[in-house]
């Protein structure tokens, strides 16, 4: 299916517009060193003998194949797609993270990656964990001493009388760190955020109260990029949505037009069923 074209509004709203991410024909490739190193030993060893050295064989992996688009400042972007489309790498890839191989990647402002599987200081308390991630976004001392408060509601970790707030992050599951992350993130003014699977995790009404977070940002003329498995999540946040597989964008326009699409196309490949482990009768034992 080729990729389509974004409704396009008519001239003099397009005027407004203001872009904040432009990807212009971005490929990333990975290189995996040493892969399908392992050979004949004798033959490995007879090589070190007679003094020849080998180099790493090196496997290229390309992650993302030739895509383009244009974000605008109010939008909320969704990324669809299958397990290994390209959809996280594509957005570190917009962070500044990780070089593209082939294109390039303009950026209005600062983006912020907001990721389920960043690095936190597990021997720091959440308190702790607030004053340094709210650093790190580049907020002052002050901001962050107006904004703690905010944050901690916003993460329901002190609700029902529990202070995890001075407990180590270590102490935390999964769903509890991921809370105070976006907390910490939500509290910053963002010129381009991109949550990726952040929203998957937490409690019902923690979910609702993200989705109004980033509705108020897009509303703060912000851009929100979303990677997320949760068709729901997506129609609740976005108006927007990129579908890519193996790396190509398939398709990009409104929200609910691309999520159809997408829904037909899993719909009609259908669950992959494991194969099922057929075990052999002992013909001795048989009836």
């Amino acid at each position: 299916m080729a990729a389509t074209e974004p409704n396009v509004p008519p001239a003099a709203e397009t005027e407004e517009r203001v872009p904040t991410v432009i990807a212009d024909d971005v490929h990333i490739v990975y290189r995996v060193y040493g892969a399908n190193s392992r050979g004949n030993p004798a033959a490995a060893l007879a090589r070190m003998l007679r003094g020849q050295r080998r180099g790493p064989r090196v496997q290229e992996v390309h992650a993302v194949r030739g895509v383009s688009f244009v974000a605008y400042r109010g939008e909320a972007i969704g990324l669809i797609g299958s397990n290994g489309s390209g959809k996280s790498t594509l957005l570190r890839a917009i962070a500044g993270l990780i070089p593209p191989e082939r294109g390039k990647v303009y950026t209005d402002g600062q983006p912020s990656l907001l990721g389920v599987n960043a690095a936190l200081m597990n021997d720091l308390t959440g308190e702790r964990n607030v004053v340094l991630g709210g650093l790190a976004m580049g907020m002052s001392r002050e901001e962050i001493r107006e904004r703690y408060q905010s944050i901690v509601d916003f993460s329901g970790l002190n609700e029902k009388g529990h202070d995890f707030m001075r407990a180590p992050m270590r102490t935390y599951s999964s769903g509890m760190q991921a809370r105070l992350r976006f907390s910490i993130a939500a509290a910053k003014d963002h010129d381009v955020l991109m949550i990726d699977e952040a929203l998957a995790t937490g409690d019902r009404m923690f979910r609702k109260r993200s989705e109004a977070r980033i509705r108020e940002m897009r509303a703060e003329a912000g851009t929100v990029f979303l990677v997320s498995h949760s068709n729901k999540s997506i129609r609740d946040t976005c108006n927007r949505v990129l579908w890519l597989e193996n790396g190509e964008l398939v398709m990009d326009g409104p929200t609910e037009q691309v999520l159809k699409a997408y829904e037909e196309h899993t719909d009609a490949a259908g669950p992959r069923r494991p194969k099922q482990r057929v075990r052999k009768r002992d013909p001795e034992n048989a009836r």
